[in-house]
């Protein structure tokens, strides 16, 4: 769960998020929405990836990022947990 903080706690990297809940994005098409260099995306889905939060998958000569909800689900899953135990104190 620590990488997922790490990957949510940059503000282009939730932008990227935000992105890609609309449709899935090649790399290029994430990279022409930020004024960043096209490594510095890079870098960013690469910690997306490592936390699980976006998936790759080729597409003829692109590669198509998506999110994956499933993480964002359990990391929501977690919290509420955690206020239903402080509510209960």
């Amino acid at each position: 769960m620590n990488t997922v903080f790490k990957a949510l706690n940059d503000p282009t990297r939730r932008k990227i998020l935000q992105l890609l809940q609309q449709r899935d994005r090649s790399a290029g098409e994430i990279a022409d929405e930020f004024e960043i260099s096209k490594p510095s995306i890079s870098h960013h889905l690469d910690i997306l990836k490592q936390a699980k939060l976006v998936s790759k998958e080729r597409d003829g000569q692109f590669i198509r990022y998506s999110i994956n909800t499933t993480v964002l689900e359990e990391v929501t899953n977690w919290f509420m947990e955690m206020l239903n135990k402080s509510s209960s104190s």
